[in-house]
């Protein structure tokens, strides 16, 4: 029986490297999934080091590293103070968050999150969560679908498509992509197809809204001098990261000091936004569109 692999972690020594990990520090990742980041920052911890590994996918348990120094969380990050705070810390070194969604994902295909096979119409991160997207196609009006191609799929026909999907009325995957179709062109399908999807996958599971609290709670939970690295996918989650580092809101909102100077909770370690090399992308092509920014948390006065 073949053994398929449950994710290849994008961006890692880069990613681990951003974090600066002391040994006795304490850590969060909070897209704890296959394991391959939390196992690397492991490697460079301590005897007193501590790694809180967090998922929403209860899949990702049995992928749970067996050492007193880890704790599994099930939960979305959305809440991850509340779950550190939980398991006995006030504050942390660091935190990592990888926005990808693991080959596991796609290749479990009862889960509904690729056009390649028939199924469900179901994109739940999290199978305790009651709604998926066949429940969203059955209750949004046409402006709302279209409104979420458009934002989350960047999808310029998205009216259209929306309209096409609630006529369709699928409860499939393959019915979807049958509904589709014939508004894509035919020499950008796939990247269409994958663009419908996501947009649908984003909103069933909340997930901007689930990063904005995200880095939001980050400024509660760092100590000073603590990092938050994130690797994103997509110009959506890219901006909202990119604006949060250099101004400590989402909106990329400047507020300035009696210099003229902008007030800033962070410094930004990468200056360029860091992404693969040709030889990842060749070995992991899934990793093509990781964006990886890193800021640590300035200490008052700084």
């Amino acid at each position: 029986m073949e053994q398929t692999v449950y994710h290849i972690p994008a961006l890692l020594g880069q990613s681990i490297d951003g974090l600066d990990i002391k040994p006795g520090g304490t850590y969060v990742d909070v897209t704890y999934g296959g394991g391959g980041h939390s196992r690397a920052i492991m490697t460079r911890l301590g005897p007193e080091g501590h790694l809180v590994g967090m998922d929403q996918d209860m899949d990702a348990w049995a992928n749970r590293i067996d050492d007193p120094r880890f704790t599994f969380a099930h939960g979305n990050f959305a809440y991850v103070k509340n779950f550190v705070r939980y398991y006995g810390f006030d504050r942390v070194d660091g935190i990592l968050a990888d926005l990808g969604v693991s080959f596991h994902h796609f290749d479990a295909v009862e889960r509904g999150f690729s056009f390649r096979a028939d199924a469900p119409l179901d994109m739940r991160m999290n199978r305790d969560a009651s709604f998926t997207a066949a429940e969203l196609l059955s209750t949004y009006s046409v402006d709302r679908l279209a409104d979420v191609l458009y934002l989350y799929g960047e999808l310029k026909q998205s009216r259209r498509l929306a309209a096409a999907i609630l006529k369709a009325a699928p409860a499939t995957t393959g019915q979807l992509v049958e509904a589709v179709t014939p508004l894509l062109r035919p020499s950008q399908e796939k990247k269409e197809l994958s663009m419908v999807f996501q947009a649908l996958r984003i909103e069933v599971n909340g997930e901007l809204d689930a990063l904005r609290k995200l880095l939001s709670q980050s400024l509660e939970l760092l100590k000073p001098g603590g990092r938050l690295a994130v690797i994103t996918y997509h110009s959506l989650e890219d901006r909202l990261v990119k604006n949060f580092m250099r101004t400590g809101n989402v909106e990329g909102r400047q507020e300035k000091d009696f210099y003229g100077r902008v007030s800033t909770p962070w410094r930004v370690i990468t200056g360029k936004v860091i992404v693969p090399s040709a030889e990842e992308v060749a070995r992991n092509p899934r990793s093509r569109s990781a964006k990886l920014r890193v800021a640590e948390l300035l200490g008052k006065g700084e």
